[in-house]
């Protein structure tokens, strides 16, 4: 087998390292990395629904609901009732969860300058075209059924 990795084992290994490192700096904060990612993407996407969120998270809507949980019980977000719906609750940040995001995007700073040092601003930007380029085009390949004859030649 060879030793160099393949484009995918490494950009996960770089997603899993990242995150490690956020994570052992973030342990002072008492959250759980689903709890902070839940309240990182809530705060771009504030009046969603819960299933909305879960679908956005990946995760099972009963998982969503076990963190939701433990987010309103220390106070950060609240559910409120949807207008015409009331079986659907729509999610939203409470402001004492403001302060505990800030801390959480300036540790990712920390974190990503980190992992960044020692790449130029060139390069940096060079990155973030390539990687912009390659989600986009596995965005719309994403939207197109896999050939039949692909998969069985696999």
């Amino acid at each position: 087998m060879n030793a160099t990795p393949t484009l995918g084992f490494l950009l996960h290994d770089v997603a899993r390292l990242l995150r490690k490192r956020f994570e052992q700096r973030a342990k002072c904060l008492g959250l759980t990395r689903s709890q902070w990612q839940t309240l990182a993407y809530l705060s771009n996407n504030e009046g969603i629904h819960q299933s909305g969120l879960a679908e956005i998270l990946e995760v099972e809507p009963i998982t969503l609901v076990r963190i939701l949980d433990k987010l309103a019980e220390r106070g950060l977000i609240e559910r409120r009732q949807h207008p015409t719906d009331r079986r659907i609750w729509l999610l939203y940040m409470r402001d004492e969860a403001h302060p505990l995001l800030a801390e959480m995007r300036e540790l990712g700073d920390v974190t990503r300058a980190e992992a960044l040092e020692g790449v130029s601003a060139e390069q940096r930007e060079l990155l973030f075209q390539v990687l912009s380029v390659m989600k986009t085009n596995l965005v719309q390949a994403c939207r197109t059924p896999v050939d039949e004859n692909e998969m069985n030649d696999g």
